[in-house]
């Protein structure tokens, strides 16, 4: 049975209209914010050239890419939220999935918008959201095995329409679990694999039916007299990993990767990873995680085969949007972003997962097209968050500046590729930890009983995050406290 969730309220797929020049405020630009879950920055654009992703790497050649950008907690729900609203968390609650449905879904409208779609809303851009942009898939607050009939919005004031085709899966969480035969995790009692390869064309999976209601959409937003906001939420690569036979098809098995970090890291605690329970509810997978012991090679060469897989799969649905966008003559006037909620352990510290303050789990892309301004890449010892994204937007398109954010606008970044007035720190927030980082160290510090809480790694000796020298240079950590205290939000006091 396929239904189609049609809610008057906005998705953050933004296509927004901005004005980044002078020469432009005649025309305001629009915004089109891509969304998607789980991605590292495993791209040819971040240095992976083994990855198939032509598409963003072509967006990536056209715009900035943000080298050092980390998201504020590291799972799904809540750094949407945190990006959405453009605050950094205040309490342990706004660390939970459920952060959106918390904070925002129950809320009368207020003066401060309850994101920045809703700011956008307000200010004459017609909003309009596709897929996964705030926690749940279609934009409606209810549990995985409940019925979508009745619920309530997610963002209630942000959305003029909000759209999800679920298909053959029939409910929005359904296809987010689901298999190429109309399956699904829940409706299998989690009997079922971390993966699948099934010979389909790019429909067969939520992802390739999202794509296509985007570019349909896009053709209506062209006729509208309206500056407008799109966002499109893609799922792939989320657990399952789940991709059409022939996205398989493109990588040599033989040539894939393994972690260059497998084992755990030095002189950290165990509390300070993860067990796993995410990846462990696929019941039928051939092993399970555990931090024990590393999965066997030919497992975790699965799982990562089957993970660039859903890379190479999304990247294409992404291709087919921003290819629409140009035939209908929009890419000039369009401002794009293309964001992960943030990174995923791949047997990285023998974890398989996101839920760690370590950089493979806060660490995601963040690439940006700004008609008119445009500096290639942003890296070196620069750092942003994607609590930036908020105040730079409203920048870009000129929107009244009266909102409270935590974070500061990549405006110089992406017009001059430097901001000397920028504090060049990321903050992110979980496990009861505050991680802080900068152009050289992270540094997280923990308010747990187990030892050590205070862990500080040394990018420029071990980006791979091996070996805690908290211990060992207590000068450096007790120098780097006073930039770390400017995160304690004191949402660990309470």
């Amino acid at each position: 049975m396929k239904q189609v969730y049609h809610l008057m309220w906005l998705s953050l797929g933004l296509f927004i209209s901005c004005t980044p020049s002078e020469e432009k405020k005649d025309k305001p630009l629009n915004v089109l914010f891509i969304a998607v879950d789980d991605l590292r920055p495993d791209i040819n654009a971040y240095g992976n050239s083994m990855i198939k992703s032509p598409n963003i790497d072509k967006l990536a050649s056209s715009g900035t890419v943000f080298e050092n950008h980390y998201v504020q907690v590291p799972t799904c729900g809540a750094s949407r939220c945190s990006i959405l609203t453009g605050l950094l968390p205040r309490t342990q609650r706004h660390l939970q999935n459920s952060a959106v449905e918390e904070f925002l879904s129950n809320e009368s409208e207020g003066e401060q918008p309850e994101s920045f779609v809703h700011h956008f809303r307000r200010n004459g851009y017609y909003t309009l959201g596709l897929g996964k942009i705030s926690h749940s898939v279609d934009g409606l607050w209810y549990g995985y095995n409940e019925s979508p009939e009745g619920a309530k919005p997610e963002m209630p004031h942000s959305w003029d329409e909000f759209l999800f085709d679920a298909d053959k899966w029939e409910t929005g969480w359904n296809a987010f679990f689901g298999y190429a035969d109309g399956s699904n995790r829940q409706g299998k009692n989690n009997q079922v694999k971390p993966y699948e390869m099934a010979d389909v064309d790019d429909r067969g999976y939520p992802d390739g039916i999202t794509a296509d209601l985007a570019v349909e959409k896009l053709g209506e937003l062209n006729q509208k007299d309206q500056p407008f906001l799109m966002a499109v939420g893609f799922f792939k690569p989320h657990l399952p990993f789940t991709a059409p036979k022939k996205y398989w098809d493109l990588y040599d098995r033989d040539k894939i990767p393994l972690s260059p970090v497998p084992d755990l890291p030095e002189d950290v605690h165990r509390a300070s990873l993860q067990n796993m329970g995410e990846f462990n509810q696929y019941k039928a997978g051939e092993e399970k995680a555990s931090l024990d012991e590393r999965l066997s090679d030919d497992y975790a060469t699965t799982l990562r085969h089957a993970y660039y897989a859903s890379v190479s799969y999304v990247d294409a649905q992404i291709g087919k949007v921003l290819d629409q966008l140009e035939e209908l003559g929009l890419a000039e006037n369009t401002i794009v972003v293309l964001w992960g909620d943030h990174g995923w352990h791949l047997g990285d510290h023998r974890v398989w997962g996101k839920h760690t303050n370590f950089e493979v789990a806060l660490r995601s892309p963040l690439i940006l097209r700004i008609p008119g301004e445009q500096v290639d890449r942003v890296g070196g010892g620069t750092v942003v968050s994607s609590v930036d994204l908020y105040p730079s937007l409203v920048e870009w398109c000129g929107l009244p500046d009266n909102v409270e954010l935590d974070g500061q606008s990549l405006s110089a970044l992406t017009r001059d590729g430097e901001d000397p007035n920028r504090e060049n720190l990321a903050f992110s927030y979980f496990s009861k930890g505050i991680s802080m980082r900068n152009e050289r160290f992270r540094l997280t510090k923990f308010f747990r009983e187990q030892s050590p809480t205070v862990e500080l790694f040394d990018h420029q000796l071990d980006s791979l995050e091996s070996k805690n020298l908290a211990s060992d240079f207590p000068d450096v950590v007790e120098q780097l406290m006073s930039s770390w205290e400017k995160g304690n939000t004191g949402l660990f006091d309470q």
